[in-house]
């Protein structure tokens, strides 16, 4: 009997396991398999004696000088370590690659017609990849620089799966990747294709309740971060999730901030900048929320009698910028600043401020009154009139500061809240009228307060309006 089941244990163990297994469903293996390690000793060999020419992404990169994409006709090989995962489904037949696994300084896109491919390239794989005869150039109209295998038309087409095998090696490291720690206004598109961190951000609270993807989006969707640090920027990433996510329908995280960290692209249309996540755990939201204080006292029924300060501008030189009265008149980005002004729409002499046609991809301005001791002045109201000219994707918004150092250079350090009861008029307000701020109470404030009129616009067709202020007056 013992002898029986000796023989029929060899023969179980002598069966080959032909058990089901998906083409694409591999294992992450410790090491390439023995043919890839081949493959790819004889690359290095190649490399080594001068056969063929490994360059850096941002070398790759360099090549391409043009609209339209372009062949490689030269014997030569890019290294790179993967930053992105389809595990999710928020990558689809995609991976990125980035030049480091810590301090990157490139990244490109690699267009693979392979689903599941974080099983063979998975984050942190060191892969080389043999271009002669490979593309690069746009996929779409994303203008995101991308290495595919052919061309449709003059876009970028993937890499079919069993050609990628060949041209794709991978080595037997899989690296750590250290994301690359910014804050959202540091982002550009200089770091396209590379895995960063975006530091001290929260999503806005009008978020609350939202999931990743709108169930009415059938494709992606966007949703709007915001900065606990530095200043805003109208040009600063959104987070885009695919609908095919398997966390689309999970809730957004609004009640903290902390750190969010992806992989930097644009989106279909190549219009935005946007960040896209391996997988929502890359999320961390572990701090409180870093929402600007308010002064938010609602209005009062009567103006103060007692002026601390005030301003008609009727002593300003018109289109100059506006000084003296104790104003701060910065201009953080761009050409354009709080200037006088007078004749159509001025109430004698006005201050405006407006990028049309300015030609700046961004323009950040501030005028700030002198310091107001709030505390020795318990019932003090402020008031001012507004007017615009087609003011479209621009802001204009008061805050406040208590702690402004009163130095320009001390303006994106300083921490600003806003004035919620404070009415500024609307792109919907009627062209070239003026409209009362309201009585603003400002009784149940303490300190020593500096107001600010912050403009924000640019000098393209979504931001290019004009904002117009006068007769600025706070009592007590």
């Amino acid at each position: 009997m013992k002898l029986f089941k000796l023989i029929t244990l060899i023969i179980f163990l002598s069966i080959p396991n032909f058990s089901c297994v998906q083409d694409d469903d591999y294992s992450i293996p410790e090491s390439a398999g023995l043919e890839e390690n081949q493959d790819l000793t004889q690359l290095l060999d190649q490399i080594n004696n001068g056969e063929v020419d490994l360059m850096t992404i941002s070398q790759v990169k360099s090549l391409w000088n043009t609209s339209n994409a372009m062949q490689f006709e030269s014997n030569i090989a890019v290294k790179g370590y993967v930053v992105s995962s389809d595990m999710t489904g928020n990558f689809y037949k995609e991976f990125y690659m980035q030049d480091t696994p810590d301090s990157p300084t490139a990244g490109i896109k690699v267009a693979i017609n392979q689903v599941d491919s974080y099983n063979q390239y998975n984050i942190g794989r060191e892969v080389y990849i043999k271009l002669q005869n490979l593309y690069i150039g746009p996929t779409h109209d994303d203008s995101v620089l991308t290495i595919g295998g052919s061309l449709n038309g003059n876009e970028i087409e993937e890499l079919n799966e069993n050609f990628a095998s060949e041209v794709i090696l991978r080595s037997s490291n899989t690296f750590e990747i250290i994301p690359l720690s910014l804050t959202l206004p540091e982002i550009d598109a200089s770091h396209i294709g590379q895995f960063i961190s975006i530091e001290s951000v929260q999503f806005p609270n009008n978020l609350s309740g939202l999931t990743y993807v709108d169930p009415y989006d059938d494709y992606d969707t966007q949703r709007a971060l915001e900065t606990c640090v530095g200043t805003f920027n109208p040009y600063a990433p959104k987070l885009e999730t695919s609908a095919y996510a398997s966390f689309d329908q999970n809730l957004l995280p609004t009640d903290g901030s902390g750190t969010l960290s992806g992989v930097l692209t644009k989106d279909y249309f190549g219009d935005d900048l946007v960040i896209m996540l391996n997988s929502k755990d890359d999320v961390v939201f572990d701090s409180p929320r870093c929402d600007p204080p308010v002064i938010d006292c609602g209005t009062a029924s009567a103006e103060g009698s007692n002026i601390l300060f005030q301003d008609d501008f009727e002593t300003q030189d018109p289109y100059t910028s506006v000084s003296g009265n104790g104003w701060t008149n910065y201009i953080e980005l761009g050409t354009e600043t709080f200037e006088a002004y007078s004749g159509s729409g001025s109430l004698g002499v006005s201050v405006r401020i407006g990028s049309y046609q300015s030609g700046d991809a961004s323009s950040v301005a501030w005028l700030i009154t002198p310091a107001i001791d709030l505390t020795a002045n318990p019932n003090a109201t402020l008031t001012f009139q507004t007017s615009n000219s087609y003011s479209d994707g621009s802001t204009l918004e008061l805050q406040f500061s208590k702690n402004w150092d009163g130095t320009p250079e001390g303006i994106s350090s300083a921490q600003w809240g806003v004035v919620p009861a404070a009415y500024i008029t609307a792109d919907s307000d009627s062209y070239s009228e003026w409209f009362d701020s309201g009585i603003v109470d400002l009784s149940c404030a303490e300190g020593t307060v500096n107001f600010a009129f912050k403009y924000v616009g640019g000098g393209d067709a979504d931001f290019d309006g004009t904002y117009e202020i006068d007769n600025i007056r706070i009592a007590n």
